[in-house]
């Protein structure tokens, strides 16, 4: 397998450009990535400029904090797929969380995944603010609530993807659950450390150095 299919190339920075989202949907193209990560303002552009071509849309909901409403979420999410946006990645409650409110976390993830049905659905946990025990039952509450990935972060918080966090949500998913793992993977040797502890897909915003065998400085 080449790591680059398995790559969402990502652009969440505030100041991102019209010309450097251009840029990113053409190395996209160029790398044969499996989607390009935006922020939904951008949705619209990278689906025109993506048109015809196998890379997929996928954007951020709740990004970065996932503090805001449910209702907010789900109207974000459904403006995204309005936009064209194949794959939604929110931010799950970690307040809720910490108050081990899970009937709050199921009905905040059930919530957007009515809103991007039919829609592949990633669930950022930001495991770094987070216990394995929160790790573990975020991880059920996600497939539970119809997620087809569990993802590791945001990569805006105060860590990105770990092995032993990628690890454990593969063990608490299974085989037939994705794992994305995001953050602070800069070069083809985190990213294949990721994969051999069970991610299927990586966030990176240095996939382009990654697909050169180069290092990046990208904290995303």
């Amino acid at each position: 397998m080449k790591l680059t299919s398995i790559i969402d190339h990502t652009l969440l920075a505030a100041d991102a450009t019209s010309a450097q989202i251009a840029r990113l949907c053409q190395e996209a193209r160029e790398y044969s990535f499996a989607s390009v990560c935006v922020n939904s303002c951008r949705v619209a552009q990278a689906r025109t400029l993506l048109e015809g071509c196998p890379v997929k849309v996928c954007t951020v909901v709740g990004f970065p904090l996932g503090a805001m409403s449910t209702r907010a979420k789900a109207d974000e999410t459904r403006s995204a797929v309005e936009d064209g946006a194949d794959e939604i990645d929110m931010v799950i409650n970690v307040g809720y969380v910490k108050d081990g409110d899970w009937d709050g976390v199921l009905d905040d993830i059930m919530a957007v995944r009515e809103a991007c049905k039919g829609k592949v659905l990633k669930v950022i946990l930001e495991t770094c603010l987070l216990t394995d025990d929160e790790i573990v039952r975020a991880c059920r509450t996600a497939v539970r609530a119809g997620a087809d990935f569990v993802k590791t972060s945001t990569g805006f918080s105060k860590g990105g993807a770990t092995v032993h966090a990628v690890s454990l949500m593969r063990s608490t998913v299974g085989a037939d659950v994705g794992v994305k793992a995001s953050g602070g993977i800069r070069d083809a040797e985190s990213a294949r450390a990721m994969v051999e502890a069970g991610a299927s897909r990586l966030g990176c915003s240095a996939g382009v150095a990654i697909a050169k065998g180069e290092s990046s400085d990208a904290d995303y």
